[in-house]
């Protein structure tokens, strides 16, 4: 089965015959693999020289980055969900970044001293890091936008169904770092570390997962790696073409689109190359209430989406140890 790519150029305009087919294009793939790639984006959000400006917060010196990483690993710090995560050893995955949020964009932003979850994000003194960082954040904003449309029409919904909840919304944008693993970060149980892939042993940067929440964006840099599980249970390589953008779904939404929209299984596997990723995850405001949509599916318990996020991030490796941090706001807020 191949990746699918699609020109959502038409979504950005009026309906016409071109946006329906496109509808239909990324329904089918939604519904059939639950990945496909992308490319008719705004705002020059694809070129080389922009990814080339976010990835340049790599090369911050290990003193800065320290100021800028989360508190379960640096403790002194005080930002919890936002910020900087290092490499670690012992682990599947092995990758660093920094997951930043929207306030990058919206500076009215205030947080609830109560909530990590609308903390603001630590950034660094790099004035073309950020004017390129607050540019991809709302190309992205604006593409998780007009994907969700273009679901909502498919599901014969209102067309603007989907955008209340993400007005306000706490979508992340992260930047990812894996370089090759040495030795010293594989644990006791070898096998857990390791992907056969065409008859090679190839060793895991991003353990095999489902994507929690709603859409993931990823512009990846050339370096392949990424790979979809087929309902078939086979492994296939999602490329990383120059000027294409890979989408895929999360848990929550298909469970919301009544599993008309697919999440799907995917994993990282390295080459001995340097690799580096910069994924957007289009979330709604955590005072969102997910609720089942008429005509969509089974009935299912609402649930409030910030309770739901915390949850689910919590258990991943670079969120360890802050699940107390938080307590359930339930759908009564």
């Amino acid at each position: 089965m191949m990746i699918p790519e699609i020109d959502i150029a038409s979504l950005f305009d009026g309906p016409s015959d071109a946006r329906d087919l496109v509808d239909r294009e990324i329904f089918r793939a939604a519904g059939e693999i639950g990945f496909m790639t992308i490319t008719g984006l705004p705002d020059d959000c694809l070129s080389r020289d922009l990814r080339k400006d976010l990835l340049s917060i790599f090369e911050l010196p290990d003193s800065e980055k320290r100021t800028l990483t989360r508190k379960n690993f640096v403790p002194e710090n005080m930002n919890v969900y936002r910020g900087w995560f290092p490499l670690q050893n012992g682990y599947p995955t092995y990758k660093e970044g920094i997951d930043i949020g929207a306030d990058i964009i919206d500076k009215t932003r205030v947080p609830d001293p109560l909530d990590p979850l609308t903390e603001l994000t630590p950034l660094p003194d790099l004035p073309t890091w950020r004017v390129a960082a607050e540019q991809y954040y709302g190309a992205m904003s604006k593409t998780g936008g007009a994907l969700m449309r273009s679901i909502a029409r498919a599901l014969s919904l209102p067309e603007m169904q989907f955008d209340a909840a993400f007005q306000n919304g706490t979508s992340t944008l992260r930047m990812i770092h894996y370089p090759p693993r040495p030795s010293e970060s594989f644990g006791s149980e070898d096998k857990d570390f390791w992907a056969e892939y065409k008859g090679e042993q190839r060793y895991l940067l991003g353990a095999a997962h489902m994507d929690s929440g709603f859409i993931t964006l990823l512009a990846q840099d050339g370096v392949e790696g990424l790979q979809a599980k087929t309902r078939d249970g086979e492994w296939i390589m999602v490329p990383p073409k120059e000027g294409t953008l890979t989408v895929n779904f999360g848990k929550l939404l298909q469970r919301w689109t009544g599993g008309a929209i697919k999440a799907t299984i995917h994993r990282v596997i390295g080459n001995g190359q340097r690799r580096y990723s910069v994924p957007f995850f289009f979330e709604p405001s955590i005072n969102t209430v997910i609720a089942p949509l008429e005509g969509c599916g089974e009935p299912f318990a609402p649930v409030l989406y910030g309770d739901h996020l915390w949850e689910a991030t919590t258990g991943f490796v670079e969120q360890k140890g802050i699940a107390h941090l938080r307590q359930p706001k339930g759908v009564g807020v």
